[in-house]
């Protein structure tokens, strides 16, 4: 039978913690922890910093990603049954028990590494991981129209900048709270894109989505100004001087920002090697792309001045 192929339990192991979904707290964390290096007086060497901070720290919060993953599998077995019957439980290539040993284990590791690094990076984590659990766990906000939304961006973009960006400095500070918050609003808006290929089985299993309940080009117009405006506004904030002037280039962000919305509104076909659609594979990119350049733009800036 299936469940006794190792090499497809080994696969459906790795398919459990969606492994390509881990791939933004890694880079994201990892960018925004380097700006934060280079933006403080920090005394100790890079290197001893990567490898006693940055990597522990980002691997903690990828590791708190991957137990959310499992742990909405598991609560979603039954709309996935009806959206995604190839998933690892759904063909019984993974037990239930085994799915909650995976969860388990990568919920504690990721703390385990927290505790290494800086006792407020370790209370982010724990802010975290209450979203994460009463997000998936009934009664759950996944259920709850426009809530959803909010549990998926203010942990992935709020508070994981700010957790990234408190293991070297000053988390409460213009720059890491307004890029925060930038993470914050793109994310409500591009979450949305999740939804579109769960539409029929979310609706069946009682989560009410705004894809689901107004349907994709609707809930296109609604994410729209969270994913084009937040990047508008940066000259304002410039202005303002809430921002160094170097980030200025982050405005250009508001082009994949509209692709995002474009490729909602005119393609809901499921990608060729993702699970999800277009506009859900550009959103990823659109905030690599955005923590990459944020980290890229304080970093050069830090050097020349």
């Amino acid at each position: 039978m299936t469940k006794h192929n190792p090499w497809r339990r080994v696969k459906g192991y790795i398919d459990l913690i969606r492994p390509f979904t881990l791939l933004a707290p890694l880079i994201v964390s990892t960018c925004i922890m380097l700006a934060s290096y280079f933006s403080n007086d920090v005394s100790l060497g890079l290197a001893s910093g990567w490898w006693a901070i940055i990597l522990p720290a980002s691997i903690s919060l990828a590791m708190l990603n991957g137990a959310s993953n499992t742990l909405n599998q598991i609560t979603d077995i039954e709309a996935d049954k009806l959206s995604k019957p190839y998933r690892p439980l759904p063909r019984g290539i993974i037990t239930m028990r085994e799915a909650y040993l995976v969860a388990l284990i990568m919920y504690v590791s990721a703390f385990v590494l927290a505790i290494m690094i800086h006792p407020l990076f370790v209370g982010f984590l724990l802010l975290i991981t209450l979203f994460t659990l009463t997000y998936s766990l009934r009664p759950r906000f996944k259920d709850i129209l426009v809530l959803n939304q909010l549990w998926v961006a203010i942990p992935r973009g709020f508070l994981g900048v700010l957790a990234s960006w408190c293991v070297f400095g000053n988390c409460f500070q213009p720059v890491p709270l307004i890029i925060g918050t930038v993470a914050l609003l793109f994310l409500i808006g591009g979450s949305i894109t999740k939804d579109i290929m769960d539409s029929d089985a979310d609706k069946q299993t009682g989560t009410h989505t705004l894809v689901n309940t107004f349907g994709v080009k609707k809930a296109a117009l609604f994410s729209f100004p969270f994913m084009f405006f937040p990047f508008v506004f940066i000259p304002l904030l410039i202005s303002a001087e809430l921002l160094p002037e170097s980030l200025w280039l982050l405005t250009f962000l508001a082009i994949p920002g509209y692709l995002v919305f474009y490729c909602m509104v005119n393609d809901g076909a499921k990608g060729r090697f993702l699970e999800n659609t277009s506009a859900w594979a550009v959103m990823y990119l659109t905030y690599f792309v955005f923590a990459s350049s944020f980290s890229i733009l304080t970093i050069v800036d830090s050097v020349v001045l």
